[in-house]
């Protein structure tokens, strides 16, 4: 019999599995530039060597590369480690574990092959991706945001710094990746002799970033090692100042960790302090933007009292109406949106 390389089992199911399994499972992230010659055989070996030791989560593979979110059984984890081990390119790799765990971060294991383990709209033809900026650690981090030649660039999406960020950084307002390069290239134009200190999630988007700002002719980039969850480890680890405010975004179903006590985000609905992603659960929306528990009760967990009503339909008539009505997020857009109040709309900033 051929083995199932894709799961094939209801997301409900999978989702309800997850909530009553009490396995411990330690949430991690990880990356590796490196030249696969055939991406989709190596996808499948690589869904062999993990479904069997329970891992969950997404992983992108790419002639790139690889770039994994995933989650494994704590007991398994040595296992694990000496798997990744048995791929000569990931031999060593730096795992990032993820501060806030309660082991629910993915309830499925998919593997995709991507044009790009990133999507950065880059030629990477044009220069050499393996000339990257110097990684520096948390302490070198801190003493560099310190001085006053340096300018810190948060190379993530609004949606992301709007609930944490470096003190001091310039968080651009973009969706993507993609955008934000030749945003702040044109920001930081004439400054070239700067110290441009970058950071972002676990490292994956700097590596390309800080590669694609030394071709434009950037003199001193350094990016943060392991991103802003290495920097919380070492924080927390050394006792270091913490210039990291507010929460961590992430992509899994957690969408967030503490990294400090401040929330610095507003409830997309109320105004009122939060900085609770959630995704809208009308699913034809699905939208993503923050919300307050007292706003999630009011729309039942709804982006807009269209949404709301929406819900309060049965299901077949919801059904009847897919694909005929446009919400928020019919685009599944994490843009800003409107929020729909009785008979006012508010711009949601």
């Amino acid at each position: 019999m051929t083995k199932k390389l894709h799961n094939r089992v209801n997301r409900e199911v999978l989702l309800q599995r997850l909530q009553q399994d009490t396995t411990p499972r330690t949430t991690i992230s990880f990356y590796k530039y490196a030249h696969i010659g055939n991406p989709s055989l190596f996808r499948d070996h690589l869904y062999l060597l993990l479904e069997p030791i329970g891992v969950l989560g997404r992983i992108y593979v790419a002639h790139e590369g690889v770039n994994a979110q995933i989650s494994a059984p704590t007991a398994n984890m040595e296992v694990f480690r000496k798997t990744l081990d048995q791929i000569t390119f990931l031999e060593g790799c730096r795992l990032n574990v993820a501060i806030e765990d309660d082991g629910k971060s993915f309830f499925k294991l998919a593997i995709k092959v991507r044009e790009k383990i990133v999507a950065d709209g880059l030629d990477d033809k044009s220069f050499d991706v393996t000339q990257c900026g110097k990684h520096v650690s948390a302490e070198e981090f801190n003493t560099l945001a310190e001085d006053a030649n340096t300018i810190i660039v948060d190379m993530r999406n609004h949606y992301e710094s709007e609930v944490g960020h470096f003190k001091n950084a310039i968080t651009p307002d973009v969706e993507t990746f993609r955008e934000e390069l030749p945003l702040v290239e044109k920001m930081l134009a004439g400054k070239e002799d700067k110290n441009l200190l970058m950071y972002c999630t676990g490292g994956i988007r700097c590596e390309k970033a800080s590669a694609y700002f030394r071709h434009k002719g950037f003199k001193n980039v350094f990016q943060l090692n392991g991103g802003i969850i290495e920097y919380a480890r070492q924080v927390n680890a050394n006792g270091l100042e913490n210039k990291f405010i507010g929460k961590n975004f992430v992509f899994d179903e957690r969408l967030g960790e503490r990294i400090s006590e401040e929330v610095i985000a507003t409830c997309h609905q109320c105004g009122n302090p939060c900085d609770d992603h959630t995704n809208c659960a009308n699913e034809s929306c699905h939208i993503l933007f923050i919300q307050c528990k007292n706003c999630a009760d009011l729309y039942q967990k709804c982006c807009s009292d269209k949404c709301k009503q929406h819900m309060l339909l049965p299901a077949e008539e919801r059904a009847a109406l897919a694909g005929k009505l446009e919400f928020n997020g019919t685009k599944f857009g994490k843009g800003r949106y409107k929020v729909h109040r009785q008979n006012e709309i508010l711009d949601v900033e």
